[in-house]
């Protein structure tokens, strides 16, 4: 994350930009400069997250119910001076940095690795030194903010640009973060979140101005600093023989700097000695070896200018265009005019974007040589003009292209309000629960739900305008994607669109706007053993669930088709190199009277609809049989019991016990306070209920998706973890249940509980016989059990992939690279 190399930098040779600042002095400054106007800051949620889960325990899964203390704790400190927060999480991987993405999930691999060698060597606890954030965290973060009452929005792209954005243009006091990008980006004061004591509100804020007093620097510079030093979008190697004869010349070296160090005064050096000297009289790739680099340079560059701001090192032929991250740029307030890509040569208008939250006019240069279009800010009067904002007027000054033609503007029309995802009377709103004090808090009560939503480009993707946004993209490389494979870019309607938009942005669902807009996903790292042959990942069993709402979302396709959509899907498990997605079509659910339409699930308030939602939700899971059984258990164990029956029949290595294990912990969690979790200790750690922990709170975050994909007809706290799973009290269940303890012993005696355990224990047991899946103890397997219990056409992972055979191992294990196509009987069951 961030500039490579400037954080070491910044805490070894510059500490002169570190200042110790108490947040709420700053918060008294603000009230008094601007009388009226609540101190705000803004949070990357996404860099706080290893700061904000305290828990001791961490690899069993997570101890949420401890956590969520953490995170009411962490509001109540700003909430009492009165300081408001505003959260961004990451909501989707942009294209141009999804190498990245792969090399940091390749690398959290191997640290997975290492945990279970310790683990299994140990059998302990690793220390907070080998720390690795449980799977889920970020997701179940949003809910639980929001039931804290708390304003979080989730980006359109990675969440910097928007916090960098949302912080200039809503005089925020501070961003509260831990990413060097906060230096680069020209916007509100940058606060370390790995420094702050919450008792006294203390932190190190880390100033740009005096970065750039120590580096010889104006800020304007900061950005073409980070792009040679490498960072998110421009490869670290890309200029590293750049730097190197920076370094060879630099006349200046410090001893207690150190090679990066040097290597960052040096860059800074050529920059304001050589780089200022001819700025505005040589263009910027006569002064550098940008060679075939030139497009993916200036997007870097660019990346970094907010709404409003200019660059005084991206003077070229202008011409107006939008750049990918101003696309989606958070705010709500902006009724900009959107641009129009024109072709001095065709003149045909290319509508590039209709996005009214956030549209700003960004000039374009155009590359003599490759005749490449880079996005880009520029006042081409000026030679050398410091970034800066606009603050009367957000629309930066059109400019002009040949022969004086003014580029022609639209005006996006005020968008009309969007309905709700609305549900009968007789329904609740999706709630979530505080497990404390068991307070619902509904989802959609918050002051921003109300704010008008962003237009959407109606027509459908038009490649000009795509090249056109994104010119490090060369048309050729359009023509890879094989024929019979159709990438989801047909958007559906507008309409419906806006409210899965609405739901996302303010973070209500999960990946569902992601799949009906780009047919994109990810999931990261989970705690899964690449040794152990027993239990497959967490990818492959929950990926007939997704398939069954790619269906919903993007429309049924009959057996055999070649011409339906595909699902890009990048998830991390054992043995994928991650070089290209899995490409997974839709799945046809089974469904009494046909799948309904995102039209009725959405926004029908017929009482109807309320029973389509949920018959929706159990046809994902294919468990429209058991729908009368699991109607009859009460919240939050329905939901609970639900994704037992899916997993108990997806993989038969799942034993008795487990099942015992996982029944007991979630209704002995009933009765446990947090600091009764949290004094909880084990015997030791298995490392196979570290796998089931992860692999249970993966299956939660599908709930998320299914439940959001219906339209919510199941309230949200009935899956949030905190309310029905703890990783130790699981851990703890596992490991007295493996021993061959009663079920008294499990449910410590508690009578009450019992009636419940065996309720719950029958309604799994009945559903799974349903599907020949007959649920028996360790003692019952013979002594060369591989994982099947020997039924016909049935392996220990039900939804096996062709490339296995019967009786020759485990075939998710085998999965190959990804890149694959995954036609939707491969992933029946039967």
């Amino acid at each position: 994350m961030g500039v490579r190399g400037l954080q070491g930098f910044v805490g070894s040779t510059c500490p002169q930009i570190c200042t110790v600042v108490n947040i709420q002095e700053l918060a008294e400054h603000h009230r008094t400069k601007y009388p009226g106007c609540t101190p705000t800051i803004v949070v990357d949620a996404m860099c706080c997250l290893r700061y904000w889960y305290t828990p001791e325990s961490w690899v069993c899964g997570g101890q949420w119910r401890e956590y969520f203390a953490a995170l009411r704790d962490f509001v109540a400190a700003f909430t009492s001076a009165g300081i408001k927060l505003i959260f961004f999480f990451d909501g989707m991987v942009e294209p141009g940095k999804r190498d990245e993405w792969v090399k940091r999930r390749l690398k959290n691999n191997r640290e997975i690795s290492k945990i279970f060698h310790h683990i299994k060597s140990k059998r302990d606890e690793p220390g907070r030194n080998m720390f690795f954030i449980p799977s889920g965290l970020a997701i179940f973060t949003r809910f639980a903010l929001k039931t804290l009452g708390q304003e979080t929005f989730c980006s359109l792209q990675e969440a910097d640009y928007e916090v960098a954005s949302y912080g200039l243009q809503h005089n925020c006091i501070g961003i509260l973060g831990e990413d060097t990008d906060y230096l680069i980006y020209d916007t509100c004061p940058y606060l370390s979140i790995g420094d702050l004591c919450l008792e006294t509100l203390e932190t190190i804020m880390l100033c740009r101005e005096k970065l750039c007093e120590s580096l010889g620097l104006h800020v304007a510079d900061l950005p073409l600093l980070a792009c040679l030093l490498g960072n998110d979008i421009t490869p670290e190697g890309m200029f590293e023989s750049f730097r190197y004869k920076c370094l060879s010349s630099y006349a200046s070296v410090k001893e207690n700097a150190g090679k990066k160090g040097n290597i960052i005064l040096a860059v800074s050096d050529y920059i304001s000695k050589v780089l200022h000297l001819h700025q505005g009289e040589k263009k910027i790739e006569e002064m550098l070896p940008l060679g075939p680099n030139k497009a993916l340079f200036y997007k870097g560059v660019a990346s970094y200018l907010l709404p409003g701001q200019i660059s005084p090192w991206l003077v070229q032929k202008p011409k107006v265009i939008i750049t990918d991250k101003q696309v989606a740029s958070l705010n709500p307030e902006s009724k900009q005019e959107v641009p129009m890509c024109i072709d001095p040569e065709s003149k045909p208008e290319v509508p590039v974007c209709t996005n009214s939250e956030s549209v700003q006019e960004v000039p374009m240069c155009t590359d003599p040589e490759s005749k490449q279009e880079i996005p880009m800010c520029t006042d081409p009067e000026s030679k050398q003009v410091p970034m800066c904002t606009v603050p009367e007027s957000k629309q930066v000054p059109m400019c002009t292209v040949p022969e004086s033609k003014q580029v022609p503007m639209c005006t996006v029309p005020e968008s009309k309000q969007v309905p709700m995802c609305t549900v009968p009377e007789s329904k609740q709103v999706p709630m979530c629960t505080d497990p404390e004090s068991k307070q619902e808090v509904s989802i959609y009560a918050y002051p921003e739900v109300k704010q008008k939503l962003p237009s959407e480009a109606e027509a459908p993707l038009n490649l000009e305008a795509f090249m056109c946004m994104h010119p490090e993209i060369k048309q050729e490389d359009t023509m890879d994607i094989e024929p019979e494979i159709k990438q989801v870019t047909m958007l559906p309607d507008s309409e419906i669109l806006k409210v899965a938009r609405m739901h996302h942005v303010h973070s209500e669902s999960y990946l569902v706007y992601n799949i009906m807009s780009n047919g994109e996903i990810e999931c990261s790292n989970t705690l899964e053993d690449e040794l152990d042959q027993a239990l497959p990942s967490q990818a492959f069993i929950y990926r007939p669930i997704r398939q069954r709402v790619y269906s919903l979302l993007l429309g049924d396709w009959k057996d055999g088709t070649s011409t339906g959509p595909v699902v890009k899907e990048w998830f991390v498990y054992p043995g994928n190199s991650l070089r290209h997605p899995d490409l997974v079509r839709p799945l046809q659910m089974t469904l009494q009277g046909g799948t309904p339409s995102l039209e009725v699930l959405w926004l029908s308030q017929d009482p109807a609809a309320q029973a389509r939602r949920l018959d929706s939700l159990l046809a994902c899971f294919n468990l429209s049989s058991s729908k009368e059984e699991l109607q009859a258990i009460e919240s939050p164990l329905r939901a609970l019991c639900c994704l037992l029956i899916y997993l108990f029949v997806q993989v038969d290595t799942l034993s008795l016990e487990d099942l015992h294990a996982f029944i007991a912990q979630a209704l002995c969690l009933q009765g446990k306070s947090t600091s009764q979790l949290m004094n909880l200790q084990l015997d030791y750690i298995n490392s196979r209920a570290v796998q089931l922990g992860s692999l249970l709170v993966r299956g939660l975050t599908m709930l998320v998706l299914v439940n959001s994909a219906c339209g919510f007809p199941w309230t949200t706290s009935e899956f949030m973890p905190w309310n029905v799973f703890d990783g130790k009290l699981f851990h703890q269940k596992y490991l007295q249940s493996e021993k061959g303890y009663a079920v008294e012993v499990l449910l410590e005696q508690n009578r009450s509980w019992l009636t419940k355990f065996h309720n719950l224990k029958a309604v799994v047991c009945k559903a799974c016989s349903k599907e020949s899946r007959r649920i028996v103890g360790r003692t019952h397997w013979n002594s060369h059990y591989t994982g099947r219990l020997g039924r016909q056409g049935s392996s220990s992972h039900r939804t096996g992939s062709t490339h296995g055979h019967p009786g020759q191992g485990q075939p998710w294990r085998d999965q190959g690279p990804g890149g694959r196509q995954y036609e939707h009987d491969q992933w029946r069951r039967y």
